[in-house]
């Protein structure tokens, strides 16, 4: 089977890290468009041997690049073409249906209750994506939360199949040894207390809870922070005002799959950490908290569907916190009053395995690639509606 990838763009995110470290345990020759910003995980997917292509998309309503996209779905023999966030999936989708490929899946990764991708999700949001949605066959959703969030818009149930994300396990296999090095690295004191927190820094993960709630803690509690994003000066601003910017560290966005950039990886970096913290109220999946689990640490979190699609007894050391800074101060250091434990991945942890995912959307390409009974709509069609 050959598939295309079709993805808005490759910098540092959870939907492009899962969609490089999917396709290295598919057993499908893969392609990848990025529409934009062919960024780290582009170069890391071209180090895997992936042919990635820049289609040089300049904004929303480009629309001279869907002739283009067209031409490369046409001319790459496709047997199915797989789409990934929202713009991708738009242009996506319509282009796989005018080069005649009707095999066509989208990947949510990013769905809400009030935005999506953070754009929030109003009724022309809605009736876009519900439009391109007909023009596929299958539309995956991340976590059980977010399949019911596409029943609530209009998705038809049987239109919907969740594969979530998955994990890379033995990378996030506890290292002691590269614990104690990159402590040093970072320039921690001994005996400090590391709260880390991972994601974009969007104003939507809320990571100015996990300053303020540092703020309200001992003087041996230090916030590591791994991401970039647009928010990074106003936490920065944040953490002056609330005098612990001496004890706040950004390490900048980091790859959870070997690229070859200078600097620790994410997985070093969570052996580092003592305790994950996610301030976030609005996930769709969690993968960052999976991935601290996977490293055996304790978290606390705001909303994980991951998590909560799980028996209590799966993620014995994960929290659900509710409320702003001081709530997340008592839980942190309820969490530093347990004491250290084994760090081992849970049962929940494995249940999100990569070898897993990767073998349930392989089951749904092979449907997706079956002929179909019931023909979804034209493109000419889902444009007069």
């Amino acid at each position: 089977m050959r598939a295309l990838h079709i993805i808005t763009g490759l910098g540092v995110g959870g939907a492009e890290q899962q969609l490089r470290l999917l396709i290295r345990h598919l057993p499908v020759d893969c392609d990848v468009v990025t529409l934009t910003n062919p960024g780290a995980v582009a170069d890391g997917l071209a180090a895997d041997g992936v042919r990635v292509v820049h289609l040089g998309m300049t904004g929303n309503r480009d629309l001279t690049a869907l002739p283009r996209l067209v031409r490369i779905v046409r001319d790459g023999g496709y047997d199915l073409v797989h789409t990934h966030l929202y713009r991708a999936c738009l242009y996506g989708r319509l282009a796989a249906r005018l080069a005649g490929v009707r095999a066509i899946v989208a990947t949510e990764h990013s769905l809400g209750d009030s935005q999506m991708e953070g754009r929030p999700l109003g009724a022309g949001v809605r009736a876009l994506y519900l439009a391109g949605e007909r023009l596929g066959r299958v539309t995956v959703a991340v976590s059980p939360t977010v399949a019911d969030r596409l029943r609530r818009w209009g998705v038809p149930a049987p239109r919907i199949e969740v594969v979530p994300n998955g994990i890379d396990l033995a990378r996030f296999r506890f290292d002691p040894l590269q614990r104690h090095r990159t402590r040093q690295r970072l320039g921690l004191p001994e005996g400090a207390y590391v709260i880390g927190g991972i994601g974009r820094l969007t104003a939507g993960k809320r990571f100015d809870v996990l300053v303020r709630a540092l703020a309200r803690l001992p003087g041996d509690h230090w916030l590591l922070l791994v991401g970039g994003g647009p928010e990074e000066n106003v936490l920065r601003r944040t953490a002056h005002e609330a005098g612990v910017a001496d004890r706040v560290l950004f390490a900048g966005e980091r790859p959870c799959v070997p690229d070859g950039s200078p600097g620790h990886d994410l997985p070093s970096l969570v052996f580092a950490m003592d305790v994950l913290a996610s301030p976030s109220p609005e996930e769709s999946f969690g993968l960052a908290i999976v991935e601290a689990l996977a490293s055996g640490l304790p978290v606390r979190y705001a909303s994980c569907p991951a998590i909560e699609a799980l028996p209590p007894h799966s993620a014995p050391a994960a929290r659900r916190v509710s409320g702003g800074a001081d709530a997340f101060a008592r839980a942190l250091a309820e969490a530093r009053a347990a004491g250290p434990a084994p760090r081992s991945a849970p049962e929940a942890a494995h249940h999100y395995s990569i070898t897993r995912s990767a073998a349930r959307l392989m089951d749904v390409y092979a449907r997706t690639a079956s002929p179909s009974p019931s023909p979804s709509p034209s493109p000419q069609e889902v444009t007069a509606s």
